[in-house]
């Protein structure tokens, strides 16, 4: 036997196995959390994308002139039967709007705008053409471009809730903030 050597007890080979079993686990622990690491990193990547290229509001938050003109004290209602359903862009600057061309039940044809498309194509209430509706908002007078260069003042109701059978489509509140500017209910049994 070499000077210094030692002859391994087999108590001693059991504390070495015990050690080396302490490295494995440090091993798969380390393995385990950057996993971890990895997968929320990838499912964050995956989340972002989902949002790419959304920009805000475009037009629709509460400070844009076209909410402003909103006046609560003016509130009118109307009845009829919905002719058309069509996007539209409000005012320069912004995204695309849901409008209704409304037959009323006293025989006029209004122009209903009741929001941005991003919001309103993901309620579980639709509007279609040909569904009775009552309809509850302010009515306001825009200047729309009939042709490029030609404008014509038009009378718009900027709506702030919707009846439609049994469902109400709550889109504003009695201030006329819009419900998309918060996380708020916006469809309720009547």
């Amino acid at each position: 036997m070499e000077v210094g050597a030692r002859k391994m007890s087999p108590g001693s080979k059991t504390v070495n196995n015990i050690n080396r079993f302490r490295e494995v686990v440090m091993k798969v622990e380390k393995i385990s959390i950057l996993s971890v690491v990895f997968m929320f990193l990838l499912t964050s990547t995956a989340i972002a994308h989902e949002w790419e290229g959304w920009r805000g509001s475009e037009g629709w938050d509460t400070g844009h002139p076209y909410q402003r003109m909103y006046n609560p004290k003016a509130i009118e209602t109307f009845t009829g039967e919905v002719i058309s359903v069509d996007t539209v862009i409000p005012m320069k600057g912004m995204s695309s709007g849901v409008h209704l061309s409304l037959f009323t039940s006293d025989k006029k044809m209004i122009s209903v705008h009741l929001g941005p498309v991003w919001f309103i194509e993901r309620l579980s209430t639709q509007i279609k053409k040909g569904d009775k509706i009552e309809v509850t908002g302010s009515m306001v007078i825009m200047n729309i471009e009939v042709k490029p260069g030609e404008m014509k003042a038009e009378h718009i109701l900027l709506a702030s809730s919707v009846k439609k059978d049994d469902m109400i489509l709550e889109l504003r509140d009695v201030t006329g903030e819009p419900v998309w500017a918060g996380w708020r209910k916006t469809e309720m049994k009547k």
